[in-house]
């Protein structure tokens, strides 16, 4: 596309259905290279991801082509199939539904990724449902608690 320029940075955050904490250090990094295949394929720049045990914390580069909610569909259900034919778990992987998209200037780059990347330091102090509700409200989105993720903290 000719004189086509974009600057698009999202904050991509999602949970594994109910909340289990199944994504374990031995297998998240092979996960996250399959993540960032998906998202390359679709010509998003990855710029950090980070897995914790329970969710997932994405900054990208979006490829103004394709939609945020496409963006989300396609990473879930082909990493979703990527997981369960690995048979990294011994019951059947999924994601929960909704997702939260955050944008983010080019100044904050340096800041947001550093965040993403120290997922586990972060969460020895706030919990998931902490973190996502202080995103929520910093980035003035008015929301419903009952259409928010299943936490069980």
């Amino acid at each position: 596309m000719p004189n086509t320029y974009t600057q698009l940075h999202i904050h991509l955050i999602f949970a594994v259905k109910n909340r289990d904490a199944v994504i374990k250090p031995m297998f998240r990094e092979e996960i996250e290279r399959y993540m960032t295949g998906v998202l390359q394929g679709n010509n998003h720049k990855l710029l950090a991801i980070y897995l914790m045990p329970d969710h997932a914390h994405i900054l990208i580069g979006l490829n103004p082509a394709i939609s945020i909610s496409d963006t989300v569909r396609v990473l879930k259900t082909e990493t979703t199939h990527f997981i369960n034919s690995k048979k990294f778990f011994k019951s059947r992987f999924a994601w929960q539904l909704g997702y939260g998209a955050f944008s983010h200037s080019h100044s904050a780059l340096e800041k947001v990724i550093d965040y993403v990347l120290n997922q586990p330091e972060h969460h020895k102090k706030v919990t998931f449902r902490e973190e996502y509700l202080e995103i929520l409200k910093r980035f003035e989105v008015e929301y419903k608690v009952e259409y928010l993720f299943d936490f069980f903290e």
